[in-house]
């Protein structure tokens, strides 16, 4: 697995508790959505009134309703590959449905999108450790579909940021870079809050820090040995879901999107779209910027 070095951006907030999640996005053909701008600090109930395309297959890797992934194909042939991991506090109420026009726009941006679906807590097999197995068994089906499999981004949101971060660490399918957004790197210190999101830690794990000292090590990035993959943490600086100072790793290149919050960060219209793109870009190019604020 190659470590390189990369550049990138943001995202915005509101609280998941506040939010709505039974929108249904209107769907279009496979055309080119093109999104309208929005100031930062979108809400997650905007992400659900997003137009989407349909995915090009709906690929199960699993028996359970919830193992699958959406796969999106741009024109070109061979284009580069991303493995994207939703968020959601690891609850099963937070569904695919919001990351669908992220994914959409990355598929107009020129990458295939590898969007998985997984088990959650609140339904069977979800939660610690089974979310993570799922990533790992979608990761494996991704290594048996005719990708460019030479060049693969693995990015996560949020609770899937966290997802993400561990599943690179023990890949099937090698891993370029490992992109969190808004992710969650130190689980244990997390999961100590009180906001319905950092609860929700506490529901995927079964049980408190204290109840589960040895579990929470395991399930913790920060806890981690070094990764060989590269990897970059991208939070914005007014991030109310995910605080900030969850944007530490060791050896990780961190960059932050000053006054954006937790959602922005999936939503194509959002100002920190242009620095995820060219975070994706220049990662896939091997350059090396050095650790800096998007502006």
């Amino acid at each position: 697995m190659k470590k390189n070095s990369l550049l990138a951006a943001a995202c915005i907030a509101t609280t998941l508790s506040a939010c709505t999640v039974n929108n249904t996005p209107k769907t279009t053909t496979g055309a080119p959505i093109e999104y309208q701008s929005v100031a930062a600090q979108v809400p997650y109930q905007a992400l659900t009134q997003l137009p989407v395309a349909q995915p090009n297959q709906r690929i199960n890797y699993g028996t359970e309703p919830s193992q699958y992934a959406e796969l999106w194909l741009p024109a070109a042939k061979d284009a580069p590959v991303v493995a994207f991991i939703h968020g959601g506090c690891w609850l099963s109420a937070y569904d695919i449905k919001h990351s669908q026009a992220f994914a959409t726009a990355l598929r107009d941006q020129g990458f295939a999108v590898w969007n998985i679906e997984y088990r959650r807590a609140g339904e069977p097999g979800g939660g610690w450790p089974g979310s993570l197995n799922d990533i790992h068994a979608a990761l494996t089906a991704l290594g048996q579909q005719q990708l460019n499999l030479d060049q693969v981004t693995l990015m996560g949101h949020s609770a899937g940021g966290h997802l993400a971060l561990l599943a690179a660490q023990q890949s099937s399918v090698d891993i370029d870079t490992v992109i969190g957004l808004a992710a969650i790197t130190d689980l244990a210190s997390y999961a100590s809050g009180n906001s319905g999101c950092e609860q929700g830690a506490q529901a995927f794990m079964g049980g408190t820090p204290a109840q589960l000292e040895a579990a929470y090590q395991l399930a913790n990035p920060a806890s981690q040995p070094e990764p060989d993959t590269a990897t970059l943490l991208i939070h914005g600086t007014d991030d109310t879901v995910v605080p900030l100072q969850q944007a530490q790793l060791p050896g990780a290149t961190t960059l932050e999107i000053r006054e954006a919050g937790h959602f922005d960060m999936i939503h194509p219209g959002a100002p920190a779209w242009r620095h995820i793109i060219t975070a994706l870009r220049q990662s896939l190019q091997s350059s090396a910027p050095s650790q800096e604020s998007a502006k």
